[in-house]
């Protein structure tokens, strides 16, 4: 197997410090997570930012501050910076893809449409489209996100027309209230439909995180935590960090004796 890939989603963009007190939102705050999670085990910062008011931001400025805070905070071991091209739910695709200008290592890819709780999550192959010549433009790797079934039917159709290219790096985004449940069954129909040439990771929302985590690194793919997906650490209690769910994973990886990837051989693994 190859060694395991941990993406830390420090922020994201549904919650707010009422709901998760040590939910890092500010540049300074998002430096001192991504170096702890680093430290625990991530070899990937996947990126929401906020404005000042911490509410979700796709604003240039907002993701410049964060970045140029989290790589001084993990200087001379810088993670991979994920972009989410995602934004808040309603935000327009123009705005989803203009921090792409800054020229992160990735960012992710939406392929479809989907109900996200009370609210629709909009991603039209015209979105899908727009997207792809953003990220072409910028020489950014797109990671795409699957949060349902039909999704690999979509990337199967870009990959048909051409407009995207291997390797695959896919995330499997699990439990979200509208979408494909978390259930074991639905990991594996996923995995086993996979285009040739892909990389998988998984990503569980609240209660599938970690039974999930622990079956991708059984399965020989890859793991995304983080309090964006997960704010307990087990039923009923806060987890304290996202440093916390890395260091898990890891352990039970080690335990597993599945090694896992430096910031470095995950470079080489996603960027090369």
């Amino acid at each position: 197997m190859e060694k395991l890939i941990i993406t830390a989603a420090i922020t994201g963009a549904e919650l707010d410090k009422t709901k998760c007190p040590v939910l890092p939102i500010t540049p300074e705050e998002q430096a001192q997570a991504a170096k702890e999670a680093v430290e625990a085990g991530a070899s990937v910062i996947h990126l929401h930012v906020r404005d000042e008011k911490g509410k979700p931001s796709q604003n240039l400025q907002h993701f410049k501050s964060s970045v140029e805070a989290i790589r001084r905070a993990c200087k001379g071991n810088e993670p991979i910076i994920q972009f989410s091209t995602g934004g808040a739910v309603g935000e327009k695709i123009e705005n989803r893809i203009a921090p792409l200008t800054l020229k992160p290592d990735m960012a992710s890819f939406n392929l479809g449409t989907i109900n996200f709780g009370e609210e629709v999550f909009v991603n039209t192959f015209s979105d899908m489209r727009a997207l792809n010549e953003a990220l072409q433009k910028s020489g950014v790797i797109p990671e795409f996100e699957i949060y349902d079934a039909g999704h690999l039917d979509n990337l199967k159709k870009l990959i048909r027309e051409g407009i995207v290219r291997a390797p695959y790096h896919c995330q499997f985004v699990l439990g979200v209230p509208g979408a494909l449940s978390g259930e074991i069954s639905a990991l594996n129909y996923l995995v086993q439909h996979l285009p040739e040439n892909s990389h998988w990771a998984v990503a569980g929302i609240g209660k599938y995180e970690l039974p999930l985590a622990v079956h991708a690194i059984a399965m020989g793919g890859h793991v995304r935590v983080g309090l964006e997906d997960n704010i307990f650490y087990s039923k009923g209690i806060p987890a304290k960090s996202n440093a916390q769910l890395v260091e898990r994973i890891a352990r039970i990886a080690k335990e597993l004796d599945r090694p896992v990837a430096s910031v470095s051989e995950a470079r080489k693994m996603l960027l090369s």
